[in-house]
């Protein structure tokens, strides 16, 4: 067919009574909604197509009535296999209420799993969802009774547990592009995002399905450039041009060139957040970015600490992502979700949920709705709500370090910001840290037996993942612990040291967090007092998370003493000083290795008495000489 244009009326027509179906999109990126919309005024209109079944990755509506929110009628759908749930209450409601059967799944997994479908494997293997709700020994995914039929299996390869994910067979996809030709070429320079487009794509034709794509407008055949078609036209049956009120770029922004990823905005696009618990919550977690590394930030809470790294001037010292295929820049927030502005790259999202499960992150930043004792996480349901995971199961189970964010309690918490600290001037009715979560999409248990580093942050308390359940190891100033913390736990947590949350977070200028991170005030902290012969460490408050870091520290100190003809006593300062116990070992050998050439005595004092243990373990030959006080380590010295 040389003209494959067709009216929206003519592509629903397309659909027969039991297809099976795949859209594109995330939230209200490259959705499309032309397309779902001629379907849903079909049925409407005659109760045709019936029974249909929906295969979807990304959550893909606005948490009302466009998106797949358009198919959420009875009788319309009989099926739902998906990964987001959360924006189309329609659809979930049809679950929930037992009328259609539905199964949640994670969104990286069937992302990948259009490939593999597109290729003609039985399936895919993955680690992604053992020990959550979806490993099928709790529960395999499904929504309600009466979604019975097995989505995924547990197998064991070489004496290790996999889930294996079994192709579907997709009878038709509806996509999105920007400029179709009229033999189908598509494009999508409009578009800020390319999602899974052509792997849906490849699957639905190699099936002998029909592909569908809704654009802005047609180009002359064979006119478009060639590097520039994301769909070839040998996969695409027809093409519909959308309305442009069917076509929104994102359904918060009917069109910005930015987020074309064109154009570089200038400073300042993305306004900075209030301080309120959302920033105190997204300042805190920011002290955990990664210099030089990769990370995730999911939806909701997260999205602030993109725009807290755009305040403290860190966007250029890492890369943030987004799941769909972000890479770089900052990553806008709410209904635009999904977008970015000054991206490095925008892949396909099954490229990089491939990065993600192959241990591509550094640290991933997600929502908190509920916890438990054991460190579990649920985001995807509650009670009859029906959230889904998304991709945070993927995200969680892979990322090497893992920051989770939300408030303590939720609706209707109200706080104030001033002073240096935090008032609690309304407590939220529902809490969120419980002996059991409802449905646990993030498992605690496996985190901690595998050594992947978990901590938990709130606007007044922060929690650490141990092997033994959840350790509270930071808290607000102005918190009262048992009235604002323990009282509103059903169980304790762990509690040895606790220190405050650094004051920097509830003022409201900007936290200088630069030079933590890059440790620019090194040559500050390091000090040689020549008339005693006497080198003071002062490491409080630092953070020491890579090998980069412990070498910046060698670096510094060496400096001061290969220029000083003389050995000497050492007195180091480890207040509040955390070191990542994956760089323990390389911290010990650094020290021992500047002992060797320029210490004769050394002493360390650290008021917390899980650092002196930690100091202790790592320099057992020193263990009589590690302090609580200065004045201790300086007696010492003397020979008191």
């Amino acid at each position: 067919m040389l003209n494959k244009v067709v009216s929206p009326s003519e592509a629903a027509a397309l659909i027969k009574d039991g297809d099976v179906i795949t859209t594109s999109g995330f939230v209200g990126i490259g959705v499309p909604d032309e397309l779902l919309r001629a379907i849903e005024d079909r049925f409407v209109e005659t109760q045709s197509p019936r029974d249909l079944t929906l295969f979807f990755a990304a959550g893909q509506g606005d948490g009302k009535d466009r998106g797949l929110n358009r198919l959420g009628h009875e009788g319309l759908l009989k099926r739902v296999i998906g990964g987001h749930w959360g924006l189309i209450p329609k659809v979930a409601a049809l679950a929930v209420d037992g009328k259609i059967e539905g199964w949640n799944l994670p969104q990286g997994c069937i992302s990948q799993l259009y490939r593999d479908i597109a290729a003609g494997k039985p399936g895919m293997l993955s680690k992604v969802g053992l020990e959550t709700f979806v490993d099928p020994r709790n529960g395999g995914g499904a929504i309600n009774d009466i979604s019975t039929e097995p989505q995924l299996k547990l197998i064991e390869i070489d004496g290790e547990e996999v889930l294996f994910y079994p192709a579907q067979r997709l009878t038709v996809a509806l996509l999105r592009g920007t400029t179709a030709d009229q033999a189908g070429n598509i494009t999508m320079e409009r578009e800020a995002l390319i999602i899974d487009n052509l792997a849906q794509a490849m699957a639905v034709k190699n099936a002998g399905g029909v592909v569908i794509v809704q654009v802005e407008r047609i180009a002359r055949n064979k006119s478009l450039p060639a590097r520039d078609v994301q769909i070839p036209g040998i996969l695409v049956d027809a093409v519909v041009v959308s309305k442009p009120e069917n076509h929104l770029q994102t359904y918060a922004t009917p069109f910005n060139q930015a987020f074309t990823n064109r154009i570089r905005p200038p400073e300042g696009e993305i306004p900075p957040m209030p301080l309120d618990a959302r920033k105190v919550i997204a300042r805190r977690c920011a002290f955990e970015l990664p210099v030089n590394g990769v990370v995730n930030l999911g939806i909701g809470m997260p999205e602030g600490v993109a725009s807290v790294a755009a305040d403290e001037g860190l966007l250029e010292h890492l890369t943030l992502t987004a799941e769909p295929g972000v890479i770089g820049g900052q990553p806008a927030s709410g209904l635009d979700f999904g977008a970015a502005v000054n991206t490095d790259a925008v892949i396909p999202q099954n490229n990089q949920f491939d990065f993600y499960d192959g241990g591509g992150l550094d640290m991933a930043c997600l929502g908190l709705a509920q916890a438990d004792q054991y460190g579990n996480v649920n985001v995807s349901r509650f009670g009859p709500r029906l959230a889904g995971a998304g991709g945070f199961i993927n995200i969680s189970q892979n990322a090497r370090a893992l920051v989770f964010a939300g408030t303590f309690t939720a609706s209707g918490l109200k706080i104030a910001v001033e002073n240096g600290g935090l008032t609690i001037l309304n407590e939220g009715a529902h809490r969120k840290f419980l002996p059991d979560v409802e449905q646990v999409t993030f498992s605690g248990t496996r985190a901690a037996r595998l050594g992947q580093p978990v901590i938990y942050v709130t606007e007044r308390c922060v929690f650490e993942l141990t092997p033994n359940g959840l350790k509270l190891t930071e808290i607000a100033p102005g918190i009262d612990l048992d009235r604002d913390i323990l009282a509103l736990m059903e169980t304790p947590p762990i509690i040895e040291d606790l220190a405050l949350m650094d004051a920097r977070i509830f003022q409201l200028a900007e936290m200088d967090l630069r030079v933590d991170l890059l440790h620019l005030d090194l040559p500050m902290r390091v000090a040689l007092d020549t008339t005693q012969n006497r080198l003071f460490l002062n490491f409080e408050k630092m953070r020491i998370k890579s090998e980069a870091d412990v070498k910046l520290v060698y670096e510094a100190v060496e400096g001061v003493c290969a220029r000083h003809p003389q050995r000497v006593d050492v007195i180091v300062n480890y207040d509040d000083c955390r070191i990542g116990d994956d760089v323990v070992n390389a911290w010990a050998r650094m020290v021992t290795t500047l002992e060797k050439k320029y210490y004769n005595k050394i002493t360390r004092y650290a008021g917390s008495a899980f650092m002196r243990l930690k100091l202790s373990e790592a320099f057992p030959a020193h263990r009589l000489h590690i302090f609580e006080t200065r004045s201790q380590a300086s007696r010492y010295l003397e020979g008191d």
